[in-house]
């Protein structure tokens, strides 16, 4: 991998303020594979400014113009698609399986999603109701920071709403795997936006990150990250009073129902949970059984396990890479002490597993049996490859177990009744709800309840995070 020494400000790569730098690591090695820039308040100064200056020339292009420029963007993001996942799997530690099949692919059907929007914009015609007519106007200026489990995906999933609903961004990505966006950068930069359109700021969360959520210049924050950040990042932008969506933490219940072909569930479960090494935030990491087939889906659940055994992601074998740092292994090896101490069983892997790859931050795909509701296991959110199983009485029981949780993000529900399914479904207290492993749709919204933050993305309501509604009251006959 290439040093990086310029930002993206205006339109145009500007050297920063300053000559501080930050190391990327590669997980599986452990060795430094670039350096880029680290932002500094007046690179954000720079970075806000020339989003400022684009604003009211982005918000007056006409929606088809816009659109066209994100078929563009989406035209060339599908070419770069390899460049994109050997990225991801190099700052981040995804297996290649997971960079290519999930990490490039998802976004391209949000964007996708947002162009077939678009092609109709219904959300950006105005509305009338009696005497008023509703018009919907761009946010203004964004400060998007994304993290570095789904580099580009949340990128996406931001930059492209915003952009679609004649905002300018900036754009500060997790210091953990900057190199993915500075490709997007260049993506964005051969698609033809106008300048100050999109800006890259790489740094950190504390300084740059706080620099820009602060600004006055920021009309709204898009974060996605945990929960404890989430909380600094709405803290500090309540002095301005911006608008602000967090889509945080999560620590999500997989329901499988006495009725339901454990056969399928519990693989598809084990499947969910070690996503990306556990670090996804949807993670489906507490499965609740009945007490009546508790036993079999722990067996199970070991089975299935043995097959993540953890390795160099570069190899199309691998299913589990390491996870993206050695904080983030010994943070999760702690919880798991933690957890085992609190009386939790470990049926498979745990904090002590040997035989795994060295070097590397690797977790050997673990199972928790014997897990109390009130735990450490079923409590935290780890973020590693984790799956908490808990055993349940019947489904009054098992709806209070899983909404025994601050977060609210996901879930899932199995049973060979689909009514029975999406019945214990709307019991749920959480954003999204999964039957039977239903497939992701990049057209519903994407959020959640509680903890897990709260505003939404993809599709129109992803859309309508970015858009400002005003009542226009008009005199005489409101149809003239």
């Amino acid at each position: 991998m290439d040093d990086r020494d310029a930002l993206y400000i205006g339109g145009a790569w500007v050297p920063p303020a300053t000559g501080a730098r930050m190391a990327v690591e590669n997980p599986a090695t452990e060795q430094v594979i670039a350096h880029v820039p680290e932002a500094r308040p007046p690179d954000v100064e720079r970075a806000v400014a020339a989003a400022r200056a684009a604003a009211g020339g982005w918000a007056a292009t006409d929606p088809a113009e816009r659109a066209g420029l994100l078929a563009v963007l989406r035209e060339k993001l599908a070419a770069c698609q390899d460049e994109l996942a050997a990225t991801i799997t190099a700052e981040v530690g995804a297996p290649v399986r997971v960079a290519g099949g999930i990490q490039v692919t998802v976004p391209l059907q949000v964007l996708d999603g947002y162009l077939e929007l678009l092609a109709e914009l219904p959300e950006l015609e105005p509305e009338q109701v009696g005497n008023s007519r509703i018009v919907r106007e761009p946010v203004g200026v964004v400060a998007a920071i994304t993290p570095w489990n789904y580099p580009v995906q949340q990128a996406i999933a931001k930059i492209v709403p915003a952009l679609a609903a004649g905002c300018p961004v900036v754009h500060k990505p997790s210091e953990l795997a900057p190199l993915t966006s500075y490709l997007l950068a260049e993506i964005i930069d051969s698609a033809g936006l106008p300048a100050g359109v999109y800006n890259l700021l790489p740094g950190t969360g504390p300084v740059a990150g706080e620099a820009l959520v602060a600004h006055p210049g920021v009309d709204m924050v898009s974060f996605t990250g945990s929960t404890r950040a989430g909380r600094r990042v709405g803290a500090v932008a309540a002095d301005t009073v911006k608008r602000v969506a967090l889509e945080l933490g999560g620590k999500s219940a997989n329901i499988l129902l006495p009725d339901a072909d454990h056969a399928v569930a519990v693989k598809v479960g084990v499947a969910n949970c070690y996503l990306n090494g556990g670090q996804t935030c949807t993670a489906l990491s507490r499965m609740l059984v009945h007490a009546s087939r508790y036993d079999e889906a722990v067996e199970r659940a070991v089975e299935y396990a043995a097959s993540y055994r953890p390795g160099d992601p570069t190899d199309p074998a691998t299913r589990l890479g390491p996870l993206v740092s050695r904080a983030q292994r010994d943070r999760v090896v702690d919880l798991l002490r933690r957890a085992v101490g609190e009386g939790a069983r470990v049926a498979t892997g745990g904090p002590d597993a040997t035989g795994l790859p060295e070097p590397g931050h690797y977790l050997a795909p673990t199972v928790l049996a014997g897990v109390d509701p009130d735990s450490t296991a079923a409590q935290e959110e780890f973020f590693g490859p984790v799956l908490s199983v808990i055993r349940y009485a019947d489904e009054d029981e098992a709806v209070r177990i899983a909404n025994n949780s601050r977060y609210g993000l996901a879930g899932g529900v199995w049973s060979a009744d689909p009514d029975r399914a999406y019945a214990l479904a709307t019991r749920l207290r959480t954003g999204q709800v999964d039957i039977n492993g239903a497939r992701f749709n990049p057209l519903a919204p994407f959020g959640g309840f509680k903890q897990s933050g709260h505003g939404r993305e993809l599709g129109r309501y992803g859309l309508a995070e970015f858009q400002e509604i005003k009542s226009i009251q008009l005199s005489g006959d409101p149809g003239r």
